[in-house]
């Protein structure tokens, strides 16, 4: 090599030296230590600025959110309503090696940690930036600030925020309360959220009830809740999830939370398949809808507060009580109606409600087709006429204030009245003649016969007797809204509006001797597992002597024996001796017919209603609007519809499945036909069904009710000539001659109702 290349390498090599030297003075170890401590302190410094700045938020709506939980009398769930189906239950009421299942499965050392895992968000940080992935590696506790106080993105913000809100939470609050937090907060699949909603879904149970095992399962479910539901499970999540149960079981082994022993005996939980969720299809809409309304009045609820959830509500509804009332609506009614070719089928509306008279006890409750198809409970609709259900009201009263007749004579169950037909009442100020059902006249009758025969006459005259005044306050006494009503002779037809649920008040108030009994389908409700709010006693005060209410039982003992239920109810199939008593009723132009009847044990009152289903040209040409009311007549392609046909069949169908042993009245009266059968008359043929008519001839006024009433109200005083509505029926019944009965002497009298009686 020549001096010229020695002089190129000599140059080459200096060039090197100068660059290395240059490198090694750029990045001395003390400057990289220092540059190192300085990202330190710079992450300090800005880690302290986040904990001074960042606060404990609120929890966010969606974590707050329940579901409301109605349940049967025996803890078994009748419906969920709410936009998220979770129910928060405390840490007390989760078993503790439960408890611990949770632990084993997230975060062993949450018991002793500060909240967070440094490693763990470190590489989740560190995941995310380089987007290797949305991954966590967090702990019981940030998973439950996750879930409570922020939401479930996972940018580096949000990682941030969560480990400093943590570290607060976990200064701020127990462990306790951390872990009930997340076991709450925490989705489970199946549309569950929380731990007392996911015990449910998998093994239908409480989680108080749940064991250790099947703790373990729904623990490994958090992982991957839609790859872990067993029922949907592909053979991989399958063994996946029995991989993950037996890490839990085995962690909690580790962490002496479990024996081995008795880990060694456990075998996998199946849960069972998903369950169609607790909707609002059938009855239980209706039954739903009045527990609810029955919570908001009392705890004066607006819908918003009621629909956060939390709340847990107990219904007195009997499970057996209530399938076979549904059953006998089904059996005797609906089953017979053919709504493709018969349009009057599709207008009719069945409601019923059973009652414990001596507990106040909404056993059974039938509002309609379904509340998702009929929207209006006929339940507790108050739109409708009681017609002549009505009518004991004005014997309770009569007897309850010991009322005379127009000539001073004690009215009795064996007093007599003229029962003909547009006999205009005597004593009143407003003029008053009311048709009986086919303008049928009766003649001389006694009280009895008036009840049985359900003649509107003879109760038009007691009304007047007993002043209207006086009936309208037994009536409000007895359960009835009377509030506005006008007190006029006309609602002695029963021509204001009443549910059957306030009939079967009315009516299991007259079983309780005269003891007030009001309705009441909430046996209890709590919201979030605290004390249960104090409800209304549903038996309340003597409204009526004991001696008038056992009284008019003992009239309405005829009404089944002798009267308008005779030929649906006495000789029903099981009845086996019970004695009952009840009424009838079938309103103006057929739009209603009842029957309310009660045993010593049971009051139910059954009513039909007629609806349009649509808007259609009635056979007059004129237009009738959907919701309007209108005629049962030609149901299941018969006539006229009265109270003792489908409701009184109903009524039996269904009383006698359920009533248990017979049973007799406890009756402190010495008239009625329990005590003393009427005088014997001459009766049209027994297969004859009686029947019975209130069309009213004065205003009523609008009853509140869950739909307006779609009718005006009936014209007052109609003229003589308004003819009453219905069938023809055979010669009226008449009693024999008062010498030979019981009952006071009559006043003389022309035989058309001039007589003052």
């Amino acid at each position: 090599m020549g001096r010229a290349d020695a002089r190129r390498a000599r140059q080459r090599g200096a060039r090197r030296a100068t660059k290395s030297g240059g490198i090694r003075r750029l990045f001395t170890w003390k400057k990289l230590l220092g540059t190192f401590f300085g990202l330190c302190l710079l992450g300090m410094g800005t880690f302290v600025a986040l904990y001074v700045y960042v606060d404990v938020p609120e929890g966010n709506a969606q974590a707050k959110l329940q579901s409301n939980v109605y349940k049967y009398p025996d803890g078994s769930v009748l419906a969920r309503t709410g936009k998220v189906n979770r129910e928060i239950v405390g840490l007390a009421q989760v078993p503790k090696e439960v408890q611990r299942t949770f632990v084993a499965a997230e975060n062993k050392s949450f018991y002793t940690d500060k909240g967070i895992d440094i490693k763990g968000t470190a590489r989740g940080l560190i995941n995310t930036v380089s987007g290797k992935g949305k991954q966590g590696g967090s702990t019981i506790t940030q998973q439950y600030v996750k879930n409570y106080y922020l939401d479930q993105d996972q940018t580096v913000s949000r990682k941030l925020k969560e480990l400093v809100i943590s570290l607060k939470v976990d200064q701020q609050k127990s462990k306790e309360d951390i872990l009930a937090g997340y076991i709450n907060t925490s989705y489970y699949g199946r549309g569950a959220y929380g731990i007392q909603a996911a015990a449910q879904a998998y093994y239908d149970k409480d989680a108080k009830d749940l064991d250790v095992d099947e703790g373990a399962y729904l623990a490994a479910l958090l992982q991957a809740p839609s790859q872990y539901d067993w029922a949907v499970a592909s053979p991989t999540g399958r063994r996946l999830v029995k991989e993950r149960w037996n890490y839990v079981l085995n962690n909690m082994v580790e962490e002496h939370w479990l024996d081995a022993g008795t880990r060694q005996g456990l075998k996998f939980p199946v849960p069972q398949d998903p369950k169609p969720a607790d909707g609002l299809t059938g009855q239980k809409g209706y039954i739903v809808s009045a527990a609810r309304a029955m919570v908001q009045k009392q705890e004066h609820l607006s819908d918003a507060q009621f629909d956060a959830g939390g709340w847990t509500i107990t219904v007195n509804i009997d499970k057996k009580k209530q399938k076979q009332l549904e059953n006998s609506v089904k059996a005797r009614l609906t089953s017979k109606l053919d709504t493709k070719d018969r349009r009057v089928d599709k207008d009719v509306q069945a409601g019923a409600v059973s009652v414990n008279p001596k507990t106040g006890a909404v056993v059974a409750l039938y509002g309609g087709t379904g509340l998702t198809e009929h929207w209006t409970s006929n339940a507790t609709r108050r739109d409708y006429q009681p017609a002549s259900t009505f009518k004991p009201i004005i014997l309770a009263a009569a007897l309850d204030q010991e009322a005379q007749t127009q000539d001073g004579r004690p009215i009795t169950a064996n007093t007599r009245y003229d029962g003909n037909s547009r006999r205009p009442v005597v004593g009143s100020d407003i003029a008053f003649a009311p048709p009986n059902e086919d303008e049928a006249d009766y003649g001389q009758v006694t009280v009895q016969t008036a009840m049985n025969k359900s003649i509107n006459s003879v109760f038009a005259q007691m009304g007047v007797d007993v002043h209207m005044d006086n009936v309208m306050q037994t009536a409000g006494k007895l359960g009835m809204d009377v509030e506005g009503l006008p007190v006029v002779p006309a609602q002695t037809l029963g021509s204001m509006g009443a549910s059957p649920m306030e009939m079967a008040g009315i009516y299991a108030t007259l079983d309780n001797h005269g003891r007030k009994v009001t309705p009441q389908i909430v046996k209890s409700a709590s919201r979030q597992g605290g004390t249960p709010i104090e409800l209304p006693d549903p038996i309340g005060e003597q409204v009526i002597s004991r001696q008038a209410a056992d009284s008019v039982t003992s009239v309405l003992t005829g009404v089944v024996d002798d009267g308008t239920a005779r030929a649906s109810v006495r000789d029903a199939q099981g009845r086996g001796g019970q004695q009952v008593a009840g009424k009838t009723g079938t309103s103006d132009n057929n739009k209603s017919a009842w029957f309310t009847g009660y045993t010593p044990k049971l009051v139910t009152s059954v009513g039909l209603f007629g609806e349009a289903a649509e808007t259609h040209k009635g056979a007059d040409g004129k237009q009738i609007q959907k919701g309007s009311q209108v005629s049962l007549k030609g149901t299941a392609g018969g006539g006229r519809v009265n109270g003792g046909g489908f409701p009184a069949e109903i009524w039996a169908d269904y009383t006698f499945h359920v009533m248990g042993e017979p049973s007799t009245f406890d009756l402190d009266t010495d008239m009625g036909a329990a005590v003393t059968p009427p005088p014997s008359s001459t009766s049209p043929d027994p297969s004859e069904q009686p029947s019975e008519s209130t069309p009213p001839s004065e205003p009523s006024s609008e009853p509140p009710s869950s739909e307006p009433p779609t009718e005006s109200a009936p014209p007052s005083s109609p003229p003589p000539s308004t003819p009453s509505g219905g069938e023809s029926s055979e010669p009226p019944p008449t009693d024999p001659d008062p010498s030979t009965s019981i009952g006071a002497p009559l006043v003389p009298g022309d035989g058309r109702g001039n007589n003052r009686n």
